[in-house]
């Protein structure tokens, strides 16, 4: 890391919304010109008193720069969207063409409107498809159910006429998760895992599905629990995850769905995805499930800039196909502008802060994370946190804004 800039200011937003306990602990993280600038890890990733990994209360647990997020819908920019262009460059899509040529499932009847949603409509969140599915009952909490998730987004009713208004939408991304399966004829975790974390070499970042644990562990429901120290899985097989892994992994918040139903209820959430929907289906969707440290986030990030800036990268798209990814790229007469998976300008564009400009473009995550990037002066901002951790916690988005705008005035961006 080269230090460059005087980010006391960062410091101290964070520190004040942790002693406001707005949020137990964060890592934040910038890159500025190529270089990481700025890295620092504040408060606790786990609160004292809170089970440990043998269930049993344990002590405090420090928040480190190696701790490991659920990214929550972060993983839509990330891991779903670069696949689905992935498949794009291939030929095997195009980006206009109606979902249901992919997957007949959405529209049945064959629906007119149904029939006029695109891929360039989900990828844009303009689709029409309501935000996410209602928990309508007890599917998925004895026990994950992938298909019955799917078929529930597959048939969601549109709420909006189809490309017409911006209407935020985790089924639209369930949806680009199936087909980049049906198209690829893999997982959709292990497609990523394959395509598109390897090649940036994010080494700590993946989906935790909890069918995929290697280790000492416990399925109760639809969530992994520990109930005894996880140390030592030794021999996992390839496709794996080592429960090693929960050492490192922040805990969201006590899994809260359905009481006299979910076997899980009540229990700390830590390395089983936070998202309800993502977690009934079994921890792999195409909205929510990968899990990731500051490290690789930032390593994504800079991957990107550099492949939109023309120099060297190892990003797994083409320059003109990631320029797809962050530039407006939402149909005609929609006034929010959002390019395939990342924002630009809408109403979840708080993480910007108050310099970087319009045409800058990042995301959010529900658990507490965000990422927001600036190809004009060649900088990121990281901030992963768990504000959902404390119940009653803000969402981090405007923390974000907050902490970008000192990061901008730290290295003297557009003048400030």
């Amino acid at each position: 890391m080269t230090p460059r800039g005087d980010f006391s200011a960062v410091a101290k937003l964070v520190n004040d919304d942790i002693a406001a306990r707005r949020l137990p602990g964060a890592v934040v993280q910038v890159g500025h010109d190529g270089s990481i600038v700025f890295r620092q890890a504040y408060g606790e990733r786990k609160l004292a008193g809170e089970p440990g990994l043998n269930g049993a209360p344990s002590p405090a647990e420090p928040m480190t720069e190696e701790t490991i997020f659920d990214l929550a819908s972060l993983s839509k920019p990330l891991a779903t969207t670069p696949a689905v262009l992935q498949l794009y460059e291939q030929g095997k899509v195009a980006l206009d063409e109606p979902v249901q040529t992919y997957l007949p499932a959405f529209n049945p009847a064959n629906d007119p409107r149904r029939a006029r949603v695109t891929l360039r409509m989900l990828l844009t969140h303009t689709s029409g498809i309501g935000g996410d599915l209602s928990r309508q009952g007890p599917w998925g909490l004895v026990a994950a159910d992938r298909s019955d998730g799917l078929q529930r987004a597959l048939t969601a009713p549109l709420e909006f006429d189809p490309g017409t208004v911006f209407h935020y939408s985790d089924i639209g991304f369930i949806i680009l998760g199936a087909l980049v399966e049906k198209i690829s004829g893999e997982p959709l975790d292990v497609y990523v895992q394959d395509n598109v974390f390897a090649p940036l070499d994010m080494v700590d970042t993946r989906y935790l599905p909890a069918s995929k644990a290697c280790g000492p562990h416990q399925i109760l429901g639809n969530a992994l629990t520990y109930g005894a120290e996880a140390a030592g899985a030794a021999d996992c097989p390839q496709g794996s995850w080592n429960v090693d892994l929960l050492t490192r992994v922040a805990p969201t918040a006590r899994d809260e769905d359905t009481p006299g139903i979910n076997p899980d209820y009540g229990r700390l959430l830590r390395s089983t995805v936070h998202d309800p929907t993502a977690r009934r289906m079994g921890g792999v969707t195409g909205s929510a499930g990968v899990f990731s440290t500051v490290y690789d986030v930032g390593r994504y990030a800079q991957a990107l800039l550099d492949r939109l800036a023309g120099r060297p990268s190892p990003f797994p798209l083409r320059q003109a196909t990631a320029e797809l990814m962050t530039t407006p790229q939402q149909p005609d007469g929609v006034g929010d502008l959002r390019g395939f998976g990342w924002d630009i300008d809408t109403y979840q564009s708080s993480p910007r802060g108050l310099i970087f400009p319009v045409g800058s473009f990042g995301h959010t995550g529900f658990t507490g994370v965000t990422l927001w990037m600036d190809l004009g002066s060649d900088s990121y901002v990281v901030v992963l946190g768990n504000v959902i951790h404390q119940r009653g916690g803000p969402p981090v988005a405007p923390l974000s804004g907050e902490i970008a705008t000192a990061a901008a005035r730290a290295l003297n961006l557009y003048g400030s």
